[in-house]
């Protein structure tokens, strides 16, 4: 009997552990959660951010951007398509936690002024501290 309750609390303990490791990426944080750094920040939220994370899926970003105005190329770049709900308080160069939000609705009004951005864009919600649990 005490073999049985020592097995059925091995295997207990070991998928709890493996749980926990399925929800993080190798960076430590929650899945689905990156840093970035806002990078550029253009008149009416043409905003250019940089993603910092490690692992992260390379297609949602620019590997490589050169904002025409300055000639500065960026790595691992995209526009800003959540205008309504970034933070005005970050500014270029700020480093933030964010997750990607597909599913947020932006009904907000944004002056129509030129500024260029790199062509992928990815809607996100800013997270208030680092990505662990």
């Amino acid at each position: 009997m005490k073999f049985l309750f020592l097995v059925a609390s091995l295997i207990l303990f070991t998928t709890k552990e493996d749980c926990k490791k399925k929800k993080r990426n190798t960076n430590n944080n929650i899945a689905g959660c990156y840093k970035g750094r806002l990078e550029v920040k253009g008149g009416c939220m043409n905003y250019t951010i940089s993603m910092t994370s490690l692992n992260f899926d390379t297609s949602l970003v620019m590997a490589n951007w050169t904002d025409e105005n300055t000639g500065k190329t960026y790595k691992n770049v995209f526009a800003l398509n959540s205008r309504c709900t970034f933070p005005g308080n970050i500014n270029a160069g700020d480093e933030f936690y964010f997750m990607i939000d597909s599913t947020s609705v932006q009904n907000c009004a944004v002056c129509l002024m030129y500024y260029p951005v790199p062509s992928k864009k990815l809607s996100i919600k800013v997270i208030p501290g680092p990505c662990q649990q």
